[in-house]
């Protein structure tokens, strides 16, 4: 069985080396395939629905922006005028996002290379995981919102892989893949079982859905916990 740490040394070979070009591309306004315009089409309605979870005005809170790839999120958040850590465990990912960053904007941001959950970022009143926990097996994503919620003040707002029929049917045909072939696997998850994993690891509190976006390729579902 893939421990959180077994996933998360494939993601970060993944993202970092294996499709760091192809990542850069996709959240550029670079030409992409119809599969992969879907996939970018979904990833900026998400982000938005999550964005208009907080208040538009950020000037006192502290945000981490956990699994911040390329930065868009976090350029969004410093926007609002919130100070801003954004984490990844890609380094190539995070010198786009500071290639990326408008020079108004980069002394409220303090982009980091490491582990989201890492509590040496301190403490946040928001924490936003925009489909950087969708590769990982219920208890760790339960395990994962415990561990985040407790540095959290007001919400921690996130996404999962929601269990549809195609995209449970997409996970069963990826594990019959050659290991050199896949890429890293999304793994859909039900309300109930997300629930049951954060209760189970402490993670009190009110847990609701906010949105889902389907755009093509791209399903997600974005979810609150508020300590």
């Amino acid at each position: 069985m893939q421990t959180y740490a077994d996933t998360r040394a494939r993601l970060e070979e993944y993202f970092d080396r294996t499709a760091a070009k192809t990542w850069e591309r996709l959240t550029s306004d670079a030409p992409v395939s119809r599969i992969r315009q879907t996939v970018r089409e979904g990833r900026d309605t998400m982000r938005a629905a999550m964005l208009a979870q907080l208040p538009d005005d950020l000037r006192d809170a502290r945000v981490l922006d956990a699994g911040c790839g390329a930065g868009p999120m976090s350029v969004e958040l410093a926007e609002r005028g919130a100070t801003v850590v954004g984490v990844d465990i890609s380094p190539a990912l995070l010198e786009v996002a500071r290639k990326r960053t408008p020079e108004a904007l980069v002394p409220r941001i303090t982009f980091a290379a490491g582990d989201m959950l890492d509590e040496k970022h301190g403490r946040f009143d928001y924490i936003l995981a925009m489909d950087s926990l969708i590769h990982y097996r219920a208890d760790d994503i339960g395990a994962a919102l415990a561990k985040l919620a407790r540095r959290a003040d007001k919400a921690v707002i996130f996404t999962i892989a929601p269990r549809t029929l195609f995209l449970s049917a997409f996970w069963i045909a990826g594990k019959a893949l050659p290991q050199s072939d896949r890429s890293p696997r999304i793994i859909p998850h039900s309300d109930a079982a997300i629930a049951k994993a954060a209760k189970a690891h402490g993670a009190a509190g009110n847990l609701k859905r906010v949105t889902r976006v389907s755009r093509g390729f791209y399903i997600s579902q974005a979810m609150e916990l508020r300590p």
